[in-house]
């Protein structure tokens, strides 16, 4: 759906070329016999039916194909190469091929990861913890961009919309992820580091 974000925001200039193999992969996809294969397939295929419909960038549908070549991916990048294109995609593996081959390429979740708002640490917000993370006690919840969130100590608010505040941030390949407390927990700490320090004066 992020393509389609894309289109209507005007970044994208010239016309965007679906090739008739791609079309047909998702089709194939559409109609596996495993049910997540069928939800991102007919995904697929809706996807392609908003491009058509938005009015900002032109869509064209292609039949140009390269028999020779039996891979979808291998195939994309070779029509790129032929119409002198670069290649739209949140897969990170094609980006890393396309750049090998001398292809240019925009990727979806690098653009996506630079306009998401900075968090720093000590920084402080409201969100909802939805369920339980990997570590004991660990809640976890998403920012509107669909970063996650982990909540050091938020399993016991899980449903509920609590303050935080941001402890680290951890950069990784297919995004970022936010570590954090609970403000009171943080508090705490403070109140804690605070009598330490007293106690320390009084000697």
């Amino acid at each position: 759906g992020r393509i389609v974000d894309l289109c209507e925001t005007g970044f994208i200039e010239g016309t965007l070329v679906i090739p008739h193999f791609v079309l047909t992969e998702l089709q194939q996809i559409a109609d596996s016999s495993s049910s997540t294969k069928r939800t991102r397939g007919r995904r697929g295929l809706d996807i392609v039916h908003r491009l058509q419909n938005q009015e900002t960038v032109p869509v064209e549908i292609v039949d140009t194909d390269f028999p020779d070549i039996l891979e979808v991916d291998s195939k994309l990048l070779q029509l790129a190469k032929v119409i002198k294109g670069l290649v739209i995609t949140n897969d990170y593996n094609l980006k890393k091929v396309a750049r090998i081959k001398d292809v240019e390429v925009l990727n979806i979740n690098e653009i996506a990861t630079a306009l998401k708002p900075i968090l720093l640490p000590g920084e402080s917000l409201r969100i909802n913890i939805l369920k339980e993370g990997e570590n004991p006690n660990q809640g976890i919840a998403y920012l509107e961009d669909g970063t996650m969130v982990v909540v050091e100590k938020g399993k016991k608010y899980i449903g509920r919309e609590t303050e935080i505040i941001v402890t680290s941030v951890l950069q990784t390949t297919t995004g970022k992820m936010i570590f954090t407390e609970l403000k009171q927990e943080a508090n705490k700490n403070k109140i804690k580091v605070k009598r330490v320090r007293a106690k320390g004066q009084t000697k």
